[in-house]
Parts: C-alpha cells; structure tokens; sequence
C-alpha cells in the first residue's frame, strides 16, 4: 500500500511516496546524485553502484536507484564515504571499459567519461583487463565488447520495450558480460535493427556499422553521380550532435552542407512518402473491395524494423503486410529508373545515398530483391543521422559561412502528409486524408483524422469513409506492437489497418538519431514535423504535382503493372533467422 512518508536528505525534510525511489525522492527535493547504469522506465539494477548513497543508522551503502525511502529516514547524497565509494565504483568500471576515447565513436557524448571527468578522475590507478569477442564487422549492429561496463540497459530495452530478446548475460565472476542471447551470432538471432540498444548505451559498446567511408569514396569519384535522399524525420534532429539550435538547422541549411560536401543532387523523400501513400493507400481500397479474399488487418510496411520483427516472430502475419516498399526503396527504384532517364544520366553511374533515423535501413537497402530498377542496388548505402553528423565535421564544413538551398529539382515538393511520416500516426494520418479523397472524390478538412496522434504506445480510433466503418490502430515500440499482435490473435481484438513503428515515438525516436536521454526531445522533434505539415500549402499526398506527374507520364496509375515492379516487394523473398 502506498503511503506518505516523511525523509530528511541532506539536511531537508520532504514528503515522499513509499514507492518512491531514493533517487526519484532526492531529485524532488532538488540533490542531484549521479548514475550510469539508471535509466528512467528502462533500468534499474544498480549494476554499476554509482548512485550509492549514505543512510544513517545503516552499516552499508545503498544504490539509491533501486532502494525505496522509508519513513524515518536521514539520506546523505554526497557524504565523504559515499563520494570514495561512487569514485572507486567508477575507477574499477573504467578497469574493464577500454579507455580509448580518441577512437571512440560516442566521444563527449559518452556517459561514462562525463562521470569520470564529474568525479575528477584523471589517472588509472588500476591496470585495465577487458575481454573482447568476435564480431561480424558486416552486420548493420556493430558490438564492441571491450567497451561494455555490463549496465543491462540493452538487455532491459530490448526485452522490455521492444520485446525482442537479443541480448543476454554470459560467462560469470570477472569474466561476466554482454552477448547475443543463447551464445549465437548476431546475424543468427532475431534482431530487428531497430538500435535502441545503440541510443540507451551509456558507452561506445554498441554503434551502427560506419558506412561514412563509403561515401567519401563515391564523391571522390568522377565517373559517380552522387544522389542523396533525405528523410522526413532528419530534418527534426539532424542538428543536434552538431550542436546547432533547432530552429537554426533548417532543411534548407543541411541542403547548402551536403552541396558543398560535393553531392551532385539533393532530393527529399517526402516526395516517395507521398507515393508511397498512393500505393498503400490504393492497395488497402482494393483489399477491402474483394475482403473475403485477404487476411485483416492490413499492416503498413514502411518501417523495416517491424518488417524483420514480424517476420522473426510471426510469420504467419506476413501476408498480412502491404506489399509497397517503403519511400526509401520507392525513392530509390524512382531515380535509377524514370529520373535516370528525366535527368539524362546513366543509371549505373548513380552512387544512390538515404540518410535515415534507421539502421534497419541499411539491411533494407541490402534486400537482393530491392533492385527493380535493373542498375544494382536500388540504394546503395545509408547513412545514420549520427553518421550524417561525423560526415559532416570529417569535412569541416562551417555553417556560419553557408546560405540556406533548396532541394534539386524536379524531386523537391513534398506534402505535409510526407512531412509526418517520421512521428507515430504519422502513416496512418496520411494514408486516411488520400484514401478519403480516393473513395470520394472529395478532400477532407487535413486534420478530420487528429485522433491517431500522440506518443501513446497504442492508439485506437474508428471512422467512417462512404459508409463504410474502418477500425484503425496505431502502435510504436516492438514491445506495444507485440501487445496488439497478441490481442488480435486471440480475437479480442478486430482491425482494419494498422500502422507499426518499431521505435518509441516513430522514426523521431529512431536509432540512427542523435543520442540523447531527454525523453521530452522525441516529442521536440515530433512537434517539428507536425509544425511543418500544418504550414505546408499541400497536405494531401494526392496533391503533389510531382506525383501526379509520374503517374502522368511513366506509372500509369496505383497498382499499374509497372507500379507493382518499381514500387511493391515480395516479402517472402528474403528470410529472417529461423524463418522457413
């Protein structure tokens, strides 16, 4: 039973909760005490004892992330005791952590260096022994064991936020740490990439493989034309691990850098977002005109993440995907193919770069059967925001000298419908405004459909479009997803179409994005992309001229024959570990 009770900390009474943590207790009363392992509805082992706090009457220390106040009690944060205990708790982390920061690809945003340097470490007292395992350089997920300080924090994410189970403890004693769960390879476990274990690493144990090289090498190419697509999501974060104001990192400004870097044309994937609801959107109609013949709900299939999360866990529901690509691989069929020809260029020559909040893109991009366009690999590589970030310092680009550009042209107007396909309801928002209009003829008010917005992990709403009722719902995080996924199999729940995001908050809380532990910044970003659709003068995917345009003059229309070839996958044709 949850009571009030009354604790003195640091000389100041407070009242408390009984089911309040010491350090949530000690951050109401205004003390700050460090931690490293803690995370706010992720973690709270107490692994790394760096939160050990000071009880009065108690012979030992307490971790205070762990440890409910009790009434009665008289807490000291920042005694002498607990300060030499949480500075030899760190030094002897720091023992079995490599302590190559030089190289490190979390530099000064890694937590553990900011809680040494907090506790004025500044020489190794203890000889440094950590254990390094294999790993497969190639996988998307890079793990570099011999940087692991054995938090937990991606065996608690990956469980319990995004159900999926990779990471487990191994070994025991001194040797104990981190690996793949029933001692497999990484490529053999069922890993989505969605890389939240990468955004809640406190350290550079975790990363995505560093495709940065690659491009530097294609702009240094002459015979290479260099495309870049930008996604909807970048353009809400892409400034922060550069330490650039929001308001200051425009589009428009990213545009100018990757100009100067060398590009040779810069495109927005707002516009393929916007194809994209065409294609889904029409596909869901004509499953609901023939019902009887397909398996509800219908899924979308932008999100990668999800797609290997689906196939990995149920495969069963894999006929219940749409078939479009996602505007990546749209995107990129479109340039290799229709705009090689608008442009005049020759396909083979185009080095084909996304810069996504995503890792999963990079194995998306690497699907065999992702090649419609017949010039190679559709997208050649994809970059991270975060690897976006150490491009654009590799090449000291100085944003005080840079005016702002726009987009290349004839792949430059994107929808606000395009705009928040970054944010959770984002998808399904759009996909309603088109399929509205698709079954009418007649446009609806751009927000009749607000009620799938919000951050909420699972969102339910019902409309009713010519008379016929559509039960929608949306999810974000593979941990709500799997929720959902249950509840319709067990027939309590009934859907129509549902949007899946693997990443809590949508791709604005990717984990390609800039690493940050301030969970009001997914919402920052996701009030960013709703700002711009609000803003924009075209909302509605149908209504962008350049989509029509296509269809005008080389598509045909949705679901034409040349569609399905460009623009629509086959699910079955690549396999997850332990899928038949």
């Amino acid at each position: 039973m949850v009571k009030q009770v009354t604790v003195t900390i640091n000389g100041k009474t407070i009242q408390a909760n009984s089911s309040m943590t010491i350090l949530a207790a000690a951050r109401k009363a205004g003390f700050i005490i460090p931690t490293l392992c803690f995370e706010w509805d992720v973690n709270c082992t107490g692994t790394c004892r760096v939160c050990v706090v000071e009880i009065e009457g108690r012979d030992k220390l307490f971790a205070s992330c762990n440890n409910l106040v009790e009434d009665g009690m008289v807490i000291h944060t920042n005694s002498p005791r607990a300060r030499r205990a949480r500075k030899l708790n760190t030094e002897l982390l720091l023992s079995q952590h490599n302590t190559e920061c030089t190289s490190c690809v979390r530099g000064k945003d890694c937590e553990l260096r900011t809680i040494a340097n907090d506790l004025n470490i500044t020489e190794m007292r203890f000889v440094e022994d950590y254990v390094e395992d294999d790993w497969n350089e190639t996988f998307p997920l890079i793990r570099d064991n011999s940087k692991c300080i054995k938090c937990l924090r991606c065996i608690q994410v990956c469980s319990n936020i995004q159900a999926s189970d990779v990471w487990d403890v191994k070994n025991r004693a001194t040797r104990t740490t981190v690996g793949v769960r029933s001692n497999k390879a990484i490529e053999e476990a069922p890993c989505a990439l969605c890389g939240q274990c990468i955004t809640h690493c406190p350290v550079g144990a975790l990363s995505e493989r560093d495709d940065t090289r690659r491009v530097f090498e294609a702009l240094k190419d002459p015979e290479r034309v260099c495309v870049v697509q930008i996604a909807p999501s970048v353009r809400a974060a892409w400034g922060e691990g550069l330490g650039l104001d929001r308001k200051a990192a425009s589009l428009e400004l990213l545009v100018a850098a990757l100009r100067q870097m060398g590009f040779d044309y810069i495109f927005d994937t707002n516009f393929s977002a916007d194809l994209t609801i065409m294609e889904e959107g029409s596909e869901f109609l004509a499953r609901l005109g023939s019902k009887d013949q397909h398996p509800w709900p219908m899924f979308t299939s932008c999100c990668p993440g999800w797609m290997r999360f689906v196939k990995a866990h149920y495969p069963e529901l894999i006929g219940n995907l749409s078939t479009a690509k996602s505007p990546q691989q749209m995107f990129g069929a479109m340039v290799k193919s229709h705009y090689a020809e608008v442009l005049d260029i020759d396909p083979e020559k185009i080095f084909s770069l996304s810069i996504m909040p995503c890792l999963a893109k990079k194995q998306e991009c690497d699907i065999p059967t992702m090649n419609s366009a017949g010039a190679g690999q559709d997208v050649d590589a994809v970059l991270t925001v975060r690897e976006l970030d150490r491009l654009i310092r590799s090449d000291y680009v100085d944003f005080s000298t840079l005016q702002e550009e726009e987009f290349d042209q004839p792949l430059a107007i994107g929808t606000g419908a395009g705009e928040i396909f970054g944010v959770t309801g984002g998808v399904m928002e759009a996909a309603l405004r088109s399929a509205y209009f698709l079954v009418t003829g007649e446009n609806p008010a751009p927000d009749a459909f607000k009620s799938v917005r919000g951050m909420e992990g699972i969102k339910e709403s019902s409309f009713e479009v010519a008379g016929i009722t559509l039960n929608l719902a949306v999810v974000n995080g593979l941990a709500n997803a799997k929720a959902l996924i249950e509840a319709i199999l067990s027939g309590e729940a009934h859907y129509d179409f549902v949007e899946v995001m693997a990443c809590p908050g949508g791709c604005v809380g990717g984990g390609g994005q800039p690493i940050s532990n301030n969970k009001a910044v997914k919402a920052e970003r996701a009030k960013v992309l709703r700002n711009l659709d609000e803003n924009n003068t075209l909302r509605f995917s149908h209504e962008n001229p350049v989509v029509q345009a296509l269809y005008t003059d080389y598509l045909g229309e949705p679901l034409s024959e040349r569609s399905h070839h460009l623009l629509h996958a086959n699910h079955h044709a690549w396999k997850m570990p332990g899928e038949e």
